[in-house]
């Protein structure tokens, strides 16, 4: 039997906001029809999360790091079929499919190596008394996921506030609800997570601001774009809860005096190409010394003319659809837009349904629509730079800060450029796309709230620190 039998699709009652088609971006083709969540159905299933969660945080470390290796396992065992929907659903080319796999499993082994981890700490007091801090679940934890590395972006929270004894209300971006949320249910029903714990519920925004409202909903996780970000981070804000904000970027790579040309290029193609452009990391500002500029602009644009665009399931390419129709348009309204501000069209800026050709734009601006926002499509816009400090400066510009790639030839001289530069993210000599379940991840400015994912940092996301004391008698105090 697949895993993805729709049996498994919910737990829980049918969800009432209505049926929606799971559409293949590549062809247009419907390959399935799916319950939408209604707010009401959000407040249902968080009665339910709560419930179960009492009796979920009070199970042994041991029961719950079972579970998530064996949902760890199950990714694996499964990859074909969960691979397929990803290519189809998502739009990825398989290679991007597999890696989204690998992480998912990855992010559930080290999840549960969490559920052990020490749990607080005895501190010195004045008093005759213990003194201790323990970590407590926070309870239920809101989950809100986009669509352009579904499973990823889904597991990277959910996995690891399962482990530490939470419950999860999982909010899938609609386009992407098989392979970002219902496939996740799937997996942890199989692995012998009990019911109630774990609720996709697929909507839109009215939707994920239910789940962000919800009274029992302790902590947010949202990914997705810094508008929608600002939204949830204040909506959370007025329910006084936490909000770990992963939002938009505008990475640069920025490419030193001394640097190999051709190895700078085969960053630079596989940063703002790589899922179409569609990565938060991705590469949308190249900074390029002067003395490489006119070799690296060359290099670049023949690079993006060589890959394959097209149906990522039926064909083999290096690049697939965009997500949908109002993707494409704005891509190439930024494209246009910033022809006509004067930047030059080297490569690409055209499409075929929803198959956008990888662009290089040279020429660029401050005011170059497709340099100062984040595109989200296969677009590079490429400029120059004389010195070191100004490649700080332009580096440091604009409002967002997520990740930062350099390539030199001196790492010791990339790790101290990186120094004066604000991100949340710095590789030297790579490109800015990574991704490593051991690693924190997250941007400063507009880009979020800091490295609140990943490793260590998802102690602190998804759980309470709560100082408690014993006495051996009660307490004497002056009246």
């Amino acid at each position: 039997m697949p895993l993805l039998d729709p049996t498994l699709w919910q737990d829980g009652p049918t969800l009432t906001g209505g049926a929606a088609p799971v559409v293949e971006p590549a062809t247009g083709r419907t390959l399935a029809t799916l319950d939408l969540a209604a707010p009401a159905d959000v407040a249902e299933a968080a009665v339910r999360a709560r419930a179960a969660q009492q009796d979920w945080a009070r199970t042994t470390h041991p029961e719950r790091a079972a579970v998530l290796r064996r949902a760890g396992d199950l990714f694996a065992a499964h990859a074909d079929e969960l691979r397929e929907w990803l290519v189809r659903e998502s739009g990825s080319i398989p290679g991007k499919a597999g890696f989204e796999l690998h992480v998912a499993a990855q992010e559930c082994y080290e999840a549960a190596a969490l559920a052990s981890r020490p749990v607080g700490q005895v501190l010195p007091s004045e008093a005759p008394r213990l003194s201790f801090t323990r970590r407590v679940p926070a309870g239920v934890v809101g989950v809100v996921a986009p669509f352009n590395a579904p499973l990823i972006l889904a597991i990277r929270s959910v996995a690891p506030a399962l482990a530490l004894g939470n419950a999860v209300l999982l909010k899938p971006d609609r386009r992407t609800a098989v392979c970002g949320g219902l496939a996740l249910a799937a997996v942890f029903a199989a692995a012998g997570l009990p019911a109630g714990l774990l609720h996709v519920l697929p909507g839109g925004a009215e939707t994920g601001a239910a789940v962000v409202a919800d009274p029992r909903v302790r902590v947010v996780s949202f990914t997705g774009s810094t508008t929608a970000g600002r939204a949830v981070g204040e909506l959370a804000g007025r329910h006084l809860k936490r909000a770990h904000l992963e939002l938009g970027g505008n990475s640069a790579l920025v490419v030193l005096r001394d640097a190999d040309v051709e190895a700078a290029v085969a960053q630079a193609t596989w940063g703002s190409f790589f899922h179409q452009g569609q990565i938060c990391m991705t590469a949308g500002r190249h900074l390029v010394h002067a003395s490489l500029y006119d070799e690296y602009v060359e290099r670049l644009a023949a690079r993006a003319e060589e890959l394959a665009v097209g149906d990522p399931y039926r064909e083999q390419v290096h690049l697939g659809p965009l997500i949908d129709r109002a993707q494409v348009e704005r891509v190439h309204a930024l494209v246009e837009a910033s022809t006509e501000a004067g930047a030059k069209l080297v490569a690409g800026g055209t499409h075929r349904d929803l198959f956008y050709r990888p662009t290089v734009l040279a020429g660029v601006g401050e005011d170059t629509p497709a340099y100062t926002e984040e595109v989200f499509g296969p677009v590079a816009p490429v400029r120059s730079f004389a010195t070191e400090d100004e490649a700080v400066a332009l580096a440091s510009a604009g409002p967002y800060g997520l990740s930062l790639g350099i390539v030199t030839r001196d790492a010791a001289r990339g790790l101290d450029l990186a120094e004066r530069i604000p991100t949340g993210i710095a590789h030297v000599n790579d490109q800015t796309v990574n991704d490593e379940a051991v690693a924190p991840f997250g941007g400063v400015g507009a880009s979020g709230t800091g490295a609140r994912f990943g490793g260590e940092a998802n102690l602190d996301a998804f759980t309470e620190l709560r100082w408690t004391t014993a006495r051996s008698t009660p307490a004497a105090h002056p009246f």
